[in-house]
């Protein structure tokens, strides 16, 4: 089954989300345990020309005489756009707009698209003692935007290949030292992530078959493309599908077990999709190379490419968006913000109209809201209304506020929030069944709180005291 990149899973985790991919399952990330969408490739048979567009062509002279040869986004009589040259990124800042999730075939697709010339990756992927499949890079149409996309053709079976393995292939290839590193250090992130998992010794983790070589394709080739850029990478917070996947050795819940492991501290927010919008791949990209998470950074773009997943989804176009830009003096405190603490003082306000701005604020979509006490001028007893919400929900909820407080200003604080990985799961108490939140994360031993609504419900139709029902589903849990 492929989700809704187009990825298959194959083993286990099989994240594979056809982000990009256009072919159905070779990638099929077989993952039993890694699910790595690896795609790889040697392909030091630059054959894959056939399959791709005369811009291939163009591209590798270019490369090879430093020309600034233009490079075709999109088809005949479009503008051009000059490849981009080595280090051109350096001091700048590459942003990783996720809208629809990542994936390693995005990550190339979106890079080759921005300018990154295609023999980079080629030789990157060329210097690694892997046969037995091609590449292919060509476009898409998503909501009318061009795209490209990139594809690895398998041509013969691959063999089963373990962390070890592939750690030590890196090691020994003649691969440059700075993408020799930084692939090793993704492969390292995706690796421990299904150790996790399947709690086993990282030296063990397996990549089966054309997900190991999807992996590795992507892996260097992302590695490759990025240290050539030489940009710092902000990444979005990344969006999370519902549901279930079904992956070699049954169904897995969405997001995937290894995407969870390797995301921890990552912001992220949920999505009503059943589609895997982020793959361990991808994931294990943006958690190894991205410098910090933000919405927008506060910078000016200078250009953007876009990667191409393969199958359309139902509310947005399936693409990752990547911005090159100057960022300003100073802009990191600012673009590291991605909550907003909406403020109105209001001194005219009963108690009971206070408790039902707060009620309407969380309907509105903010996160917490609460009121403080405070005197104000000449003495005057009064309240402070605040919230907490998402920056891109800042809007809707101010409006709210002014709305249900006797208020005329409400003032706005840009803050960073760290937040736990969080999950629910239901519990089995003697009063019926209770959701319990769940916080991991590296941050000590979990948290687990019984929802309170399902506490409540079950105390009043049992007639028990609420915390003897809240004791009875923490017992349950444990």
């Amino acid at each position: 089954m492929s989700d809704e990149h187009g990825h298959s899973h194959g083993h286990g985790h099989g994240h594979s989300h056809g982000h990009g991919h256009s072919h159905s399952h070779e990638h099929s990330h077989g993952h039993e345990h890694g699910h790595s969408h690896e795609h790889g490739h040697s392909h030091e048979h630059g054959h894959s020309h056939e399959h791709r567009h005369h811009a291939h062509e163009h591209e590798h002279h270019a490369h090879e005489h430093g020309e600034g040869h233009e490079h075709e986004h999109s088809h005949e009589g479009a503008p051009k756009l000059p490849l981009l040259k080595q280090g051109e990124g350096a001091g700048k800042t590459v942003f990783f707009d996720a809208f629809s999730g990542v994936a390693g075939d995005m990550t190339i697709s979106a890079l080759l698209d921005l300018g990154v010339p295609l023999l980079v990756v080629e030789r990157a992927i060329a210097a690694l003692p892997l046969e037995g499949f091609h590449l292919h890079r060509g476009h898409a149409h998503k909501s009318a935007i061009v795209a490209t996309s990139f594809e690895v053709h398998l041509e013969a079976p691959q063999p089963h290949r373990n962390f070890a393995t592939i750690d030590a292939m890196l090691e020994r290839s003649p691969l440059d030292e700075p993408v020799k590193v930084l692939a090793r250090a993704i492969f390292r992130t995706l690796g421990e992530s299904e150790a996790m998992v399947h709690k086993m010794p990282l030296e063990e983790v397996h990549f089966h078959e054309v997900g190991a070589v999807d992996a590795i394709v992507d892996i260097v080739g992302a590695s490759a493309a990025l240290v050539y850029l030489g940009a710092d990478v902000v990444c979005s917070p990344l969006p999370m599908g519902r549901g279930f996947i079904k992956a070699e050795h049954g169904f897995l819940p969405n997001p995937p077990p290894a995407v969870v492991h390797c995301l921890a501290g990552v912001p992220t927010y949920p999505v009503d999709l059943d589609f895997e919008l982020v793959t361990p791949t991808g994931a294990a990209i943006v958690k190894t190379v991205a410098k910090r998470f933000a919405r927008w950074p506060a910078f000016a773009p200078e250009r953007v490419g876009y990667g191409a997943g393969k199958r359309d989804l139902p509310d947005r176009p399936n693409l990752l968006r990547v911005v090159l830009g100057q960022e300003a003096e100073g802009a990191v405190a600012t673009t590291s913000s991605t909550h907003v603490v909406l403020e109105a003082n209001v001194d005219d306000m009963t108690g009971e109209l206070a408790a039902h701005a707060l009620e309407v604020l969380l309907g509105a979509g903010a996160l917490d809201a609460w009121a403080s006490p405070v005197t104000m001028k000449k003495g005057r007893p009064g309240l402070v209304v605040a919230a907490l919400a998402e920056a891109d929900r800042a809007d809707q909820v101010a409006a709210v506020m002014l709305r249900e407080t006797t208020s005329i200003g409400v003032r706005r604080t840009p803050v960073t929030r760290t937040e736990r990985p969080r999950r629910v799961v239901t519990v089995k108490t003697p009063f019926g069944d209770v959701r319990c939140k769940v916080s991991e994360g590296p941050y000590g031993p979990p948290q687990i709180k019984p929802e309170y609504e399902d506490c409540a419900a079950r105390a009043k139709e049992s007639g028990v005291p609420l915390r003897e029902v809240a004791l009875a589903a923490l017992r349950a849990f444990f």
